[in-house]
């Protein structure tokens, strides 16, 4: 039993469509040749039989020889039988080539999107993702799980033709030439096809994309009243979508009909001069039978080329879809080579942009007159966007990408929760801006971390620290409750308090959060400021805010105008030595009175 997925899928060669279909044939080739081997067998044993049963009337029935008849009549037999465990087989092998493409192609697109990171929403309309995940995996597991049966076709068809040679050359022409110009007819509908196909696939991303951003800001469409205008343009963009389903529909119809018709037709022929031989006394009756036989049996395989040629086309356009997700490229790359990784619970996070300089082991709190400011900093210290920021006097974009997320993690108000269970979803740790993939909570490999606390004991206080035990209380399951997507049953207030949890469960040397208290109330904000600096004591801490309740507690307030830093010192300080400070954080109360 093969399983599946693979734990590597491998590097793709996304240079064209048809490179990446190779990629993932070769990739697979042990099943794809054992698929393509059982398919041969199959086919061939089929082709062999209407030979088998002329034999078995010229050499038993007409010349009345039972042990002649006795012996085609086994051939035919175990003919039937090599037929039966061969298309067992063949089936086996399909069925995991199929699998095996899907899987590899999905789990090369999650990679390479989880790697894009911040770089997917500005590069890539959500429905492109979407589609690919939910429309493009079938067709390129089709165009491998076809190959097993379209190679049979293949030799059946040359096997017939050698068959026929022998027995009359006109007929051997017949199939020889008779097959190439099917192939070539079926291939005229082939080409309007793929082109339908295509701009199929683009208006469907592009319908998907725009349904995913109606739900998405669904409550903001409501309360300005768009809901009605933006559903009209839905309804507009679907019907275009519709037709052009109808167009795909009108040629593939067309195509569906060639494949039955054009092969009868050919069998029609096929027979008609094989009863013309038959009478003239160039052929045997048994080699008559065989020759029905064989216009008969012709009409599958010559089918199964045209369907292998439909859904490798098929394929082909899916395949394009996935190579022009994974052509996008990163706007962070890793350095060619990697620089030391400094100890990051000792070492200074300075940003020569702004002059900030990060203390270690501290909570540091940064206000700045203007919000953009503070999430600009944050997106430096944090490499989303490429800067001078050093990390004990080394460049983070000097280390790998990989190892600046495991040191530092930026948690903001567009993190999203996690579907499934509460509890995994807390302890998977944050998928930070962007979804990039940052390391497991500490100790959530063994069942005590190096503190000496348990698992749960660890999500206990981090829920504590995060006042949000009351969300988990009020759970029907409580921490193992199953939750929504981006987890839509939650308040703001309530997602902005667990993704706080989250964080702090992640438990990173650095921790940055930008604006983390924004959508609670001034009880359990109070709450939070208070058991923020303890939850995090002894690590690295810097939270964007211009909170009262947050910056007095901080060891060090930096204040930010114009994006730099122009003062600093504890919180009551600033308040006396500097008014623009304390018109940013009193929200200008007290320039009014």
């Amino acid at each position: 039993m093969r399983e599946l997925p693979v734990p590597d899928p491998g590097t793709p060669d996304h240079r064209s469509a048809g490179r990446f279909i190779a990629w993932v044939a070769i990739n697979q080739r042990r099943p794809l040749l054992g698929g393509v081997a059982f398919g041969v067998i199959w086919m061939l044993s089929q082709a062999l039989v209407p030979a088998a049963i002329g034999k078995a009337i010229d050499a038993g029935v007409s010349a009345r020889n039972v042990h002649q008849l006795a012996v085609w009549a086994g051939v035919v037999l175990l003919l039937g039988i090599v037929q039966a465990a061969a298309g067992i087989m063949r089936h086996r092998f399909a069925v995991t080539n199929w699998l095996s493409a899907a899987y590899r192609t999905f789990q090369v697109t999650v990679r390479h999107v989880v790697r894009l990171g911040a770089t997917l929403p500005k590069r890539v309309a959500s429905g492109e993702v979407v589609s690919i995940g939910t429309s493009d995996l079938t067709p390129i597991g089709n165009a491998l799980d076809i190959t097993a049966r379209g190679s049979g076709a293949i030799v059946a068809i040359v096997a017939v033709a050698t068959i026929l040679l022998r027995a009359s050359v006109p007929l051997g022409l017949v199939v020889i030439i008779g097959v190439p110009v099917l192939m070539g007819v079926v291939g005229l509908l082939i080409k309007p096809l793929h082109g339908r196909q295509q701009a199929y696939r683009e208006q469907q991303g592009i319908l998907a994309g725009r349904a995913t951003d109606i739900v998405a800001g669904l409550r903001v469409l409501r309360g300005i009243g768009g809901e009605g205008v933006f559903a009209r343009r839905y309804r507009e963009h679907s019907q275009e979508l519709r037709a052009r389903g109808v167009h795909v529909a009108r040629v593939e119809s067309f195509l569906e009909s060639a494949q039955v018709l054009l092969p009868g037709l050919f069998t029609v022929l096929v027979t008609w001069l094989g009863a013309r031989f038959a009478i003239q006394g160039k052929i045997t009756p048994g080699q008559l039978v065989a020759f029905y036989g064989y216009a008969a049996f012709l009409v599958f395989p010559l089918r199964t080329l045209t369907e292998t040629v439909d859904k490798l086309t098929r394929g082909h356009v899916a395949a394009r879809r996935v190579v022009k997700l994974l052509a996008v490229r990163p706007e962070l790359s890793d350095p060619e080579i990697a620089a030391p990784t400094p100890a990051a619970g000792s070492a200074e996070l300075v940003d020569p942009e702004s002059g900030l300089v990060i203390r270690p082991s501290r909570f540091t709190a940064i206000a700045a007159d203007e919000p953009e400011a503070a999430a600009e900093i944050a997106d430096r210290i944090g490499r989303y966007v490429d800067g001078e920021v050093t990390l004990g006097g080394v460049r983070l974009a000097d280390l790998p990408l990989a190892r600046v997320r495991e040191l530092i993690l930026v948690v903001d108000n567009g993190d999203r929760l996690f579907s499934g269970p509460l509890r995994s979803g807390l302890q998977a740790g944050p998928a930070s801006r962007g979804n990039e993939a940052l390391p497991a909570p500490r100790g959530s490999d063994d069942h005590v971390d190096d503190e000496g606390r348990s698992d749960d004991e660890r999500l206990q206080q981090a829920l504590t620290a995060a006042s949000a035990l009351d969300i988990i209380d009020a759970l029907p399951d409580g921490i193992d409750a199953e939750i929504a997507e981006r987890g839509r049953e939650f308040s703001g207030g309530q997602q902005q308090r667990l993704r706080l949890a989250r964080a702090l469960l992640a438990d990173p040397p650095i921790l940055v959060l930008v604006e983390p208290t924004s959508a609670v109330d001034a009880h359990t904000e109070a709450r939070i400021a208070a058991r923020l600096a303890q939850a995090r004591s002894g690590r690295t801490t810097v939270v964007c805010t211009t909170s009262p309740l947050v910056l007095d507690r901080a060891d060090h307030v930096v204040y930010v105008e114009d994006g730099k830093v122009v003062a600093e010192g504890r919180h009551a300080e600033l308040l006396m030595s500097e008014p623009r400070y304390a018109a940013t954080v009193t929200r200008g109360e007290d320039a009014n009175e």
